[in-house]
């Protein structure tokens, strides 16, 4: 299936910035998934699941500014959830449709869950992978452990071996998987040689000031009336069980998927994982 990369200009606090997608499927299909990738992450991550929709859907899955092909922001503060909203809601009036699937990954999820909750938001249903309506600050302590290190790497495997040890609660990958996700996570070096991870590590300095209280999206997710489906890696730590299984009875009419030997968080290359997706989005 044929991948295209697109871009646009998206206006932020401090000037504009490039926002780049890429897209898979019919581009006149009105019948739209928009796939945003966890905090550190990219949009190739979803290349299988938006590979495996193409099909069906028109699939669009941006880089978030700091991340993969799009900008660097030039002040480190404005790596903040309005300014990724409005990025997105210009990548959705690009797209020429009035609504989207949403799946949202982690940093994707939370995002998709503000949206949602907007008087006449354009998301029709919603997917949260792997993150909830309520996230304890004590869990942010991994991430935090990592995110915004700017390790130099000699070589690709070592980017790669790199990326199986951090992201190791992504579950059993296989070894083209683990290979995809290094190839989508390395940029080059020009100064040193070899590699470094391909996100902006100033994004994590708004993350840091933030971690160390819960985050409490109860009052969002209550406002929420299109179907939303949850996924959770059954040994995540960001997604605690009892709270997903609480978002089931409060907020939208909602779903709950687990996932065994998964933490945060499954990233839809597995093929049961796509189907289970798939399968509810068709509904």
């Amino acid at each position: 299936m044929m991948i295209r990369e697109h871009s646009l200009l998206s206006l932020g606090p401090h000037g504009f910035h490039r926002l780049a997608y890429t897209e898979w499927g019919d581009p006149a299909n009105r019948r739209v998934v928009l796939c945003v990738h966890g905090l550190t992450r990219n949009g190739r991550d979803f290349d299988d699941f938006a590979s495996a929709l193409a099909t069906e859907y028109r699939v669009a899955c941006p880089d978030l500014p700091g991340r993969g092909r799009s900008h660097w922001l030039v002040v480190p503060a404005d790596y903040k959830l309005t300014t990724y909203l409005a990025d997105l809601v210009a990548v959705i009036a690009r797209l020429d449709v009035d609504e989207v699937d949403w799946v949202g990954t982690s940093l994707g999820g939370i995002l998709g869950i503000m949206l949602a909750a907007q008087p006449n938001s354009p998301i029709r249903k919603l997917i949260v992978n792997d993150v909830g309506a309520f996230i304890p600050k004590t869990t942010l302590a991994r991430i935090n452990g990592y995110v915004g290190q700017d390790p130099h790497f000699a070589t690709i495997e070592a980017l790669e071996a790199y990326l199986r040890d951090v992201y190791a609660p992504f579950g059993s990958l296989t070894d083209p998987q683990w290979r995809h996700l290094a190839r989508y996570s390395a940029r080059p070096d020009t100064a040193r040689g070899g590699w470094r991870l391909h996100y902006d590590p100033d994004l994590a300095a708004p993350f840091r000031e933030t971690h160390e209280a819960d985050i409490d999206l109860w009052p969002l997710w209550e406002r929420i009336a299109c179907p939303a489906l949850i996924l959770r890696g059954a040994e995540s730590d960001i997604l605690p069980l009892d709270i997903a299984e609480a978002m089931l009875t409060r907020g939208p009419p909602a779903e709950l998927i687990e996932f065994p030997g998964v933490g945060h968080a499954p990233m839809l290359m597995d093929d049961r994982q796509i189907e289970a997706v798939r399968e509810w989005l068709s509904r």
